[in-house]
């Protein structure tokens, strides 16, 4: 335990060089949690407001692994989707230069074709207005030849599995997986003051505290595919948890292992069905973690990475966009917290 207090002191290190404000973080193995502390701050402006260990915290890309993914993988097991569903079975409107190859596959592992950004926010009018405009958006290089990480992916995954649903997602995720979980406190626009902030909003010179810090996000009035998701560390690793006994009967041992095998090897990325895989890539996950060790980041400065062969998760929740995204400590910090953790190992 004392190695894994030492890993844990970095945190502390990282609040007092500034690499972010506050953190909580929590180690866990297939019995349960073995560790979880918070530190720091979960606001400096205007007021310093003290980190605790049930802060909420907005997962930002997380959302992409948390929510649309494991609902993916529910309405699969259902008979409800397929991985090698064409996107155009499900809106019509999805329509140019090779878009009818793209499938639910490529969307999964970001090997569709799109860009990686662009502000729908300024582009479109509404939400339904911003699915058309992906569908319309002519592709940037041949599906399946590339593995370019976009938003656009998830938002359109997020959409049609809302279509499937009938609901929106923050309904259907309620429903089919943070209740059966028992995620109490995770949720979409959440309630409550006891949430980390993140960057100051230029117009109103406030930072964003229980609203989505994604522009696109945001602009889906907080509920979308890619973004939008808000949970802490006690939901997280039950949801964890889950993870690491491979399923769990939460979801098929089957739909586990599909869902954390690398399916784009040779390409720029490494990825499951919507989860990065470590293999033997630069990665948050550690330099030491086993290649098939899987997870995923938010910008926001949140990440959570299961190595089952090491029997070991790691979740950090940090709040570094806080008071400005300029701040990018975090994409080394997390290696080296992972390194301290899993060098704790027997």
């Amino acid at each position: 335990m004392d190695k894994l207090n030492k890993a844990f002191e970095l945190i502390n290190d990282g609040v007092l060089k500034g690499d972010f404000p506050g953190a909580v973080a929590a180690v866990g193995n297939k019995e349960g949690i073995i560790k979880v502390e918070n530190f720091g701050s979960r606001c400096l402006y205007p007021e310093k407001l003290p980190m605790s260990k049930d802060t909420l915290f907005d997962l930002a890309s997380l959302t992409k692994v948390v929510a649309t993914n494991t609902l993916f993988m529910i309405f699969l097991e259902k008979g409800l989707i397929s991985v090698y569903d064409s996107v155009d079975y499900y809106l019509s409107e999805f329509k140019g230069t090779y878009k009818e190859n793209v499938t639910i596959f490529n969307l999964l592992t970001h090997t569709a074709g799109f860009v990686p950004f662009k502000p729908l926010y300024e582009l479109c009018s509404n939400y339904e207005d911003a699915i058309g405009y992906i569908c319309w958006l002519e592709l940037d290089y041949k599906p399946g030849t590339r593995c370019i990480y976009s938003d656009f992916s998830y938002i359109l995954l997020g959409y049609i599995l809302e279509k499937i649903g009938g609901a929106r997602l923050n309904v259907l995720c309620k429903k089919y997986i943070f209740e059966p979980l028992q995620m109490g406190d995770t949720a979409f626009n959440p309630k409550g003051d006891n949430i980390a902030a993140t960057e100051i909003d230029g117009s109103t010179k406030k930072p964003f505290i229980g609203i989505c810090h994604d522009e696109n996000g945001r602009f889906f009035d907080g509920i979308s595919g890619h973004a939008g998701l808000f949970s802490n560390i006690d939901d997280l690793c039950k949801f964890s948890n889950m993870l690491i006994n491979k399923g769990n009967n939460f979801i098929s041992y089957a739909s586990f292992r599909a869902m954390t095998t690398n399916h784009t090897f040779g390409l720029e990325d490494n990825r499951g069905y919507g989860w990065s895989i470590k293999g033997d890539k630069n990665s948050s996950a550690g330099d030491i973690a086993f290649p098939e060790a899987f997870g995923h980041t938010g910008f926001t400065g949140t990440s959570l990475w299961v190595d089952v062969k090491n029997d070991i998760y790691i979740i950090l929740l940090t709040n570094r966009v806080h008071p400005t995204r300029d701040n990018l400590n975090i994409i080394r910090f997390r290696r080296l917290f992972s390194n301290a953790v899993l060098a704790t190992l027997g």
